[in-house]
């Protein structure tokens, strides 16, 4: 029994066992704000426009019947007296275009908040990536210190740190090109047995 209770705590305090908690919790409050703001905000504003172009109710309105599948049942008052008919949209069969179009709402909204906080997430998550990278493999030597302050750089900023680091790169590629192309022309001026065997091959080769 107690061997079953350590596996169990041991499951339960996983680290994706917690995150899929948080994440349900965290979703059924976004699925309310979405709706909220669906059903408050966006479907009025929808309403509205289709009553300035249309008749009628907006989306509650936007059904399309089948041919003689439209029931109709009696609205009475509070008398029992019967003042008018309604359609009985429990009994008629019609296809829902304002609800389809609220699921798209739903939908779109979901989608465009969850690809901002995901956005959100990784620009956070590669800048502790970029840090974590500058503290573990980067730390500043007492040499680049030195070279820094002689350059009037801050080492505790991680912008000047990668200015300076950018800008001994570059000299270092610099140097690394000049180096390669004083060997080439060395190289070019002082031919090896090699470099002649393959020009009097070239040579004989074109003619």
């Amino acid at each position: 029994m107690k061997k079953f209770f350590g596996e169990f705590k041991t499951f339960i305090t996983r680290g994706n066992i917690v995150d899929m908690a948080v994440g349900v919790i965290v979703g059924g409050a976004f699925t309310g704000v979405v709706n909220g703001l669906s059903n408050f905000i966006l479907k009025p504003i929808i309403n509205w426009i289709l009553s300035l172009m249309l008749p009628g109710e907006g989306l509650a309105a936007a059904l399309t019947f089948f041919p003689d599948c439209k029931v109709y049942k009696d609205v009475v008052d509070e008398a029992g007296v019967v003042i008018g008919q309604e359609v009985d949209l429990a009994n008629s069969i019609y296809i829902d275009w304002g609800s389809f179009i609220s699921a798209i709402i739903n939908f779109i909204l979901i989608a465009l908040v969850l690809f901002m906080i995901v956005r959100i997430i990784n620009r956070v998550r590669a800048k502790h990536e970029k840090m974590a990278n500058l503290v573990v493999n980067g730390k500043v030597t007492k040499e680049e210190k030195k070279e820094m302050k002689a350059q009037g750089l801050n080492y505790r900023s991680t912008a000047d740190v990668e200015v300076f680091r950018a800008q001994k790169q570059a000299a270092a590629d610099k140097a690394a090109k000049e180096a390669a192309e004083a060997a080439a022309l060395e190289r070019l001026n002082n031919p090896t047995t090699e470099d002649l065997l393959k020009k009097i091959c070239t040579i004989l080769e074109n003619k």
